[in-house]
C-alpha cells in the first residue's frame, strides 16, 4: 500500500477529464452517531437508499454522487474525501496503485458466504464465457505482498455488491427493434442511418470499450485482445474514431444517469451507451427505449464498494455496518427494480413479488405491470426482459469495464477525441 502515486493521476487531473459535477433490513444497529461519507456515482447513490439505510442503521450518511470519471479523479488525489467508494470494478487498480483504498477483512462481512461465483470464479455457470480484460474475480483477493489476484485470501479489496451487463439502448421509434443475440449488434453505434444521433458515455475505461466493440463488429479493426488493447491498435482505432467525428456521427459524450437520460428524451440521440436505470426511467415515461442484447456479447462491470486508506477509526465500523447492509436483503430488492443484479440475490428474493422475480432475474414475460424504484410503471403486462435470464446475460460478457495496461495512452487518445 505504499507504492507511490502512478503517473496517471497526474494525467487525471492535468487534462482535466470531465463527467459531471461532482420492507427493512433484519436488524437495526445503535452505533455511535457519525458522518458516513459516501463517494459514487448516481447509479447507487440513490436519496431513497441513503434514506433507508441511515433509518435502518441509525447512521448519518452523506452521499457524494459524480460521473464515474470525476469521483475515480477525486478518490485517486484525495483518499481523505470519502470514507467508502462506489463504481466499478475498473477503478480498483487505479485506486490500489494510489494508495486510496485497504483491504477489507473478510471476516467482517456478514454474509460473504452468500455471494455468488461471478466474483469468486468469474462465472455463474460453466458455459458461461468470461470475458476480456478486468473480470472482477482477478481482482478480488489481496495477497500478503500487497498484489490483487484470484487467490483466496482472508483480505478483500472490494466488497461485491451490484453489477449488471451494459450495451447500448437504442429508440424503437426511430430505429427498427432488432433480435436479441441475433441481429442487435455493436456496429449499430457506427452505422451511417445513425449518423448525428448517437452519444457515447464519457468514460475511458467504459465508452473506449462501446466504441471498440462496435469499430471491430463493423468490420473496421480486429483486436488481438481487445481488453489489452496494444497502442498501435489505439491508434488505429481512434484515427478512426475520429473520422466519424468530423463527419458529425456523435452527437455527444454524456457525464451521467440523468444527463443520458434527458439525450434520449430530448432526441439529441436515437441511440446511446446506456444503463439499464435510464432505460427503465425512459420506459416509465412511453418512450420506447430498447436495451440490446448485442450478438457480440455484453460489456460486464461489477460495482465495488471500497474502504478508504484514511476512513478515521470512529467511521470505520458504520461502513462496515453498511457494507453488510448492501447484502441483507433491502438494497437488492430495491436495485432489481431498475434491472440490476446483486451478489446474493437469493436474499433479495424474498423481498420481490414472483412477477418481479421472474422477469427480472427469470427472463420471463410478466403478467402485472412492473414498477420502478419511483413507483412508476416501468414494464407493462406482458413485456420480457431483452437478453433473457440473469444467467444467460452473465453468459454472454465480450469485455468487462477495464483499466488496460495502455490505459495512461489511452486516456490520451480518449481525451483527444473527446476535446477536439
Amino acid at each position: 500500500m505504499d507504492n507511490p502515486k502512478r503517473s496517471t493521476l497526474k494525467k487525471l487531473a492535468a487534462i482535466g477529464l470531465t463527467a459531471g459535477a461532482i420492507t427493512h433490513a433484519p436488524y437495526v444497529f445503535a452505533r455511535k452517531k457519525v458522518i458516513l461519507r459516501v463517494l459514487g456515482t448516481h447509479v447507487t447513490l440513490q436519496e431513497a437508499i441513503r434514506k433507508q439505510a441511515m433509518s435502518d442503521l441509525g447512521i448519518n450518511i452523506e452521499f457524494t454522487p459524480a460521473g464515474s470519471a470525476a469521483v475515480l479523479q477525486k478518490a485517486s488525489m484525495d483518499p481523505s474525501s470519502f470514507d467508502l467508494y462506489e463504481q466499478w470494478s475498473d477503478s480498483i487498480n487505479v485506486l490500489w496503485d494510489a494508495g486510496s483504498i485497504q483491504p477489507i477483512e473478510k471476516k467482517r462481512l456478514t454474509y460473504f458466504n452468500e455471494i455468488n461465483p461471478l466474483t469468486k470464479t468469474g462465472k455463474l455457470t460453466e458455459t458461461a464465457s468470461i470475458g476480456a480484460g478486468d473480470a472482477p474475480y482477478k481482482l478480488l483477493n489481496v495477497q500478503p505482498d500487497g498484489t490483487l489476484s484470484a487467490q483466496e485470501s482472508d483480505h478483500l479489496s472490494f466488497l461485491p455488491y451490484v453489477h449488471n451487463v451494459d450495451s447500448f439502448g437504442y429508440n424503437t421509434d426511430f430505429i427498427k427493434p432488432g433480435i436479441a443475440y441475433e441481429t442487435e449488434s455493436w456496429s449499430w453505434l457506427l452505422d451511417d442511418e445513425n449518423r448525428g444521433k448517437v452519444a457515447i458515455v464519457n468514460a475511458p475505461t467504459i465508452g473506449l470499450f462501446d466504441l471498440a466493440l462496435a469499430a471491430q463488429s463493423k468490420g473496421l479493426i480486429k483486436f488481438n485482445n481487445i481488453g489489452a488493447m496494444t497502442r498501435p491498435e489505439l491508434d488505429r482505432l481512434f484515427s478512426i474514431l475520429l473520422d466519424f467525428k468530423r463527419q458529425g456521427h456523435f452527437s455527444g459524450y454524456w457525464n451521467s444517469v440523468p444527463e443520458s437520460i434527458e439525450f434520449m428524451r430530448s432526441k439529441r440521440a436515437h441511440i446511446e451507451s446506456m444503463f439499464s436505470p435510464a432505460v427503465s426511467a425512459l420506459n416509465s415515461q412511453n418512450i420506447n427505449v430498447r436495451f440490446a442484447a448485442p450478438k457480440e456479447g455484453y460489456r460486464g462491470w461489477h460495482g465495488v464498494m471500497c474502504l478508504s486508506s484514511q476512513i478515521q477509526s470512529s467511521a470505520k465500523d458504520a461502513a462496515y455496518d453498511y457494507m453488510n447492509w448492501w447484502l441483507s436483503g433491502w438494497p437488492g430488492a430495491f436495485i432489481a427494480r431498475q434491472g440490476y443484479y446483486i451478489s446474493n440475490p437469493q436474499r433479495s428474493k424474498l423481498l420481490l413479488s414472483q412477477s418481479e422475480w421472474d422477469y427480472w432475474y427469470g427472463g420471463k414475460a410478466t403478467n402485472i405491470d412492473l414498477l420502478n424504484t419511483n413507483g412508476d410503471v416501468a414494464v407493462k403486462a406482458g413485456g420480457q426482459r431483452n437478453g433473457g435470464s440473469y444467467h444467460k446475460r452473465f453468459s454472454n460478457v465480450a469485455v468487462w469495464n477495464t483499466v488496460m495496461p495502455t490505459y495512461d495512452y489511452s486516456l490520451q487518445k480518449w481525451y483527444e477525441l473527446i476535446s477536439r
